[in-house]
């Protein structure tokens, strides 16, 4: 099956460098000029819409909650390019794509914040990613890992929800 590839650029195009980088890099790794998507983006109608598409999906330095949709969705972050220090490029794909082993995997959490947590875990298990307060006192929250049922552990031995798996790179 061909890739199809989708740039997703939320901000405005003109005279953003990171945007012509975005282009550049991903016409060299895929060989395509990539479709751009300006507007709200639907990612699972995406998938439905258009088998094969990648989507690369822009995360920025003050980027929060990007990962939000992704979960409970038929889409996966199988990769990630380094545009600039403030911009990196998910590569999200739909989820029948067989993932890497033995990588980072992301993994979305709530949490309460309480010291116990925090002291349990350490970077060994998981470091944060990114984190979101919510009105109910918790903290949604992803997490980059490579062991999953040891991140779940720490997760539930300390009161918290695993929310889900959203992808590896």
């Amino acid at each position: 099956m061909n890739t199809f590839p989708i740039l997703y650029w939320p901000r405005k195009t003109t005279n953003d460098t990171d945007y012509l980088l975005a282009r550049k890099s991903i016409s060299t790794a895929t060989g395509v000029m990539p479709e751009i998507i300006t507007d709200d983006l639907d990612i699972g109608g995406l998938f439905t819409e258009t088998p094969g598409a990648v989507v690369y999906y822009p995360v920025f330095c003050e980027s929060t909650g990007w990962w939000g949709e992704l979960l409970g969705s038929d889409a996966i972050v199988t990769d990630k390019m380094i545009i600039s220090p403030e911009c990196q490029l998910m590569v999200i794909r739909h989820a029948d794509t067989p993932a890497p082993r033995g990588c980072n995997q992301l993994l979305a959490a709530e949490i309460y914040p309480a010291s116990g947590f925090f002291k349990k875990m350490n970077s060994g298990i998981a470091t944060v990613a990114d984190m979101l307060a919510t009105d109910t006192g918790t903290i949604l929250a992803l997490f980059s890992g490579r062991n999953q049922n040891q991140f779940i552990r720490v997760l539930e031995s300390t009161g918290n929800s695993y929310l889900g798996c959203i992808g590896r790179y």
